[in-house]
């Protein structure tokens, strides 16, 4: 849909998964997507360079949100969310939805 607009596809879906989810890092994306992780690091590093996104290290991890002093953030983000909202339920639940783990497990519960 955007893909042009953006010069990628992987650009496209990061936002949209931003819209669903608010935060999110690399291999989560790369599962959600089924896509390697360095295209997924290069989307987010791209958009953060933007000023779009900003990123903050919680513990290994790189965890990527929006960032609130863009200027246009309100704007940018309702033109994403309309875009998102045309897409069928079927994909928004398959890749954008799916009930991630937040939180670490507890210590020696079982699997």
């Amino acid at each position: 849909m955007f893909e042009q607009l953006f010069n990628s596809r992987l650009v496209e879906k990061v936002l949209f998964y931003m819209i669903s989810n608010d935060r999110c890092f690399a291999n989560e994306l790369s599962q959600a997507f089924e896509v390697p992780v360095f295209g997924i690091q290069r989307s987010l590093i791209r958009l953060e360079n933007q000023g779009i996104l900003v990123s903050t290290i919680e513990g290994r991890n790189r965890i990527y949100h929006w960032n609130p002093r863009y200027p246009f953030l309100s704007d940018f983000k309702a033109f994403i969310s309309k875009a998102y909202s045309s897409l069928p339920d079927t994909i928004k639940k398959k890749y954008y939805e799916r009930p991630i783990r937040k939180r670490p497990r507890k210590k020696g519960k079982p699997l």
